[in-house]
């Protein structure tokens, strides 16, 4: 009878081992992402629902966070904390609160699949920042991605470039929000997941309640289920982003969210009845190949 090597023996369970744990981080990795696309698509449509139906940006900016901080207390009551951390929640609750608030502004004045598109324009901005803050030159592959995100935008806005308050609202959004995700990085590598979500809800609460103006903060009864709704939409694409944050780098992360966008063109035709469904889907194509190429 042949004897069996323990060396051979230690190898398959080792291999097994490996195969079981990295099909675990592929379907974990995968379903957060699949959560993150669908929940940032709900959370638009009912951002817009709101403010067609005359709430102000403001408002439902204050009440999502504050939902948000409650439920963050719910699942994290004793967050870790740091004292290093301090300087980096405070500018991650400055760039959410402008980055979320702007989303709403946006949606409150322009089409949801116009508008969806333009977060394709991320890697663009940061792009930018890396020439003048690190002096970095953009590659080939960089030059073909901002050549097609500008194309797209072209076939997006049909065949002319128009400059609106909606567009120019939404590139402030996606200009705070692709800078808080480094921080949002940061602050859960310093802490944990549950922990960095409440802190993101606490110091977004604080600044989105500086942007309300002094306008009360009232909201319609016949509102409010919406409202609930996004603020569940919302918790549901910040714990996924946080989770996906810990399987792999932003820009990756960054680079499959962009597929939300194809999902916030079909609903906004579908439900806010918008036109060209075919000519924006096929110009978010372009512009995720755009920034996927950008990114990657």
């Amino acid at each position: 009878m042949q004897k069996t090597n323990p060396l051979d023996t230690h190898r398959v369970v080792f291999f097994c081992g490996f195969v079981l744990r990295y099909n675990e981080f592929m379907l974990g990795t995968l379903l957060g992402v699949s959560v993150r696309i669908f929940s940032n698509s709900a959370l638009n449509v009912f951002q817009k629902l709101l403010t067609t139906a005359g709430e102000r940006s403001s408002v439902v900016n204050f009440y999502t966070y504050l939902g948000l901080l409650l439920i963050g207390i719910l699942f994290c009551p004793h967050p870790y904390f740091d004292v290093n951390i301090i300087r980096d929640v405070l500018i991650m609750g400055i760039l959410g609160a402008l980055g979320n608030y702007f989303i709403i502004k946006a949606l409150s004045c322009g089409e949801l699949s116009l508008l969806a598109p333009i977060n394709s324009y991320k890697p663009i901005v940061a792009l930018i920042i890396g020439i003048f803050m690190l002096g970095e030159l953009p590659a080939l592959c960089d030059i073909i991605g901002i050549l097609l995100i500008i194309a797209g935008t072209f076939i997006l806005t049909g065949y002319k470039f128009s400059f609106s308050k909606a567009f120019g609202y939404r590139f402030l959004a996606l200009i705070f929000s692709g800078t808080e995700a480094v921080f949002i990085k940061k602050v859960i590598l310093l802490t944990n997941i549950e922990s960095a979500f409440l802190y993101w809800a606490a110091a977004g609460l604080i600044f989105s309640y500086l942007l309300t103006f002094k306008h009360p903060l009232k909201i319609s009864l016949i509102n409010i289920k919406t409202q609930i709704f996004l603020i569940l939409a919302v918790a549901l694409m910040q714990y996924s982003t946080n989770y996906v944050f810990t399987k792999m780098n932003v820009s990756n992360a960054l680079a499959l969210f962009q597929l939300s966008t194809l999902l916030s063109v079909f609903l906004g035709v579908n439900i806010f009845k918008e036109e060209g469904l075919f000519r924006k889907l096929a110009a978010s194509l372009i512009m995720i190949t755009g920034a996927v190429a950008i990114i990657l």
